[in-house]
């Protein structure tokens, strides 16, 4: 997976959590389809361990090696390149041995030691912004990355805390953090509509109606990559069910962001 301002946008998109098999293949079959029927590239996302949950009780994932082998299976059995989030510099090195992608969750965007030491292994490296920083903010993430050695890097935007329950999207933000960083931009449709700690036991609640709307406006906006999180059943997810998007729906969201994204460069260019 190498990260590139294209003549396409390339997708992130999986469930939020490694699985049973039988969803995360379910899942990776739709998007090796989407790739191929569109002409995008596609990388599968899933985390071997969601170490950010609001309660000690809820589900974290499997663990780091039975994660890591449910990713591989994944790309074997479809050729889809995989993506996974590391917490903890303890963990990049092994991640780094199976995955294609690391990515740096929005929470630790300013965690010198594990930025470093993500760059540090020459892989492709995704950092989210956190939640709490301005776009220019994001340079001095990425540059810890390339100090450990990495040169494939690219940003997220996954809006900014409102209040203590809520996000926006700051649409600025996609040129401001290409001018600020020299990387390619993604957008996270599915977190940006999080309602953090609103939903039943502490558990993040969300606003998946919005995801259409956002994602667009994102493409027009210049994002070059976009990052849905998507499941069979969302209700049933064991994370984030309030704004995984349905797999079923999903090749008709990725068709009207192409539409968007497409039309945008055309006006550029014109």
């Amino acid at each position: 997976m190498t990260w590139q301002f294209g003549a396409s946008p390339f997708l992130i998109a999986g469930p939020c959590v490694v699985e049973h098999h039988d969803t995360m293949r379910r899942v990776a079959d739709v998007l090796a389809s989407i790739g191929a029927r569109h002409g995008i590239p596609v990388c599968f996302k899933a985390s071997f361990d969601k170490a950010n949950r609001a309660r000690g009780d809820s589900p974290r994932g499997p663990g780091l090696d039975a994660g890591l082998a449910a990713l591989v299976r994944v790309r074997e059995e479809t050729g889809l390149p995989v993506l996974t989030d590391v917490h903890e510099v303890s963990q990049v090195r092994a991640v780094a041995d199976v995955v294609d992608v690391l990515q740096i969750p929005a929470f630790l965007s300013r965690q010198t030691d594990l930025l470093v030491a993500a760059g540090a292994t020459g892989k492709p490296v995704n950092v989210k912004k956190g939640q709490w920083m301005h776009a220019e903010a994001m340079a001095g993430a990425l540059d810890k990355v390339r100090e450990g050695g990495s040169q494939e890097l690219a940003c997220t935007e996954r809006g900014t805390f409102f209040g203590y329950g809520d996000l926006v999207v700051d649409f600025r933000n996609f040129q401001r953090m290409k001018q600020a960083t020299g990387a390619p931009v993604i957008f996270d449709a599915t977190h940006s509509v999080q309602q953090p700690g609103q939903a039943g036991g502490g558990a993040s609640g969300g606003l998946r109606e919005f995801i259409p709307g956002l994602a667009a406006a994102a493409a027009a906006a210049g994002a070059d990559g976009f990052f849905i999180e998507t499941h069979p059943d969302p209700a049933s997810a064991l994370s984030d069910a309030a704004t995984q998007w349905p797999l079923a729906e999903l090749d008709e969201l990725v068709a009207r962001v192409l539409d968007v994204w497409h039309a945008a460069r055309e006006r550029q260019r014109a």
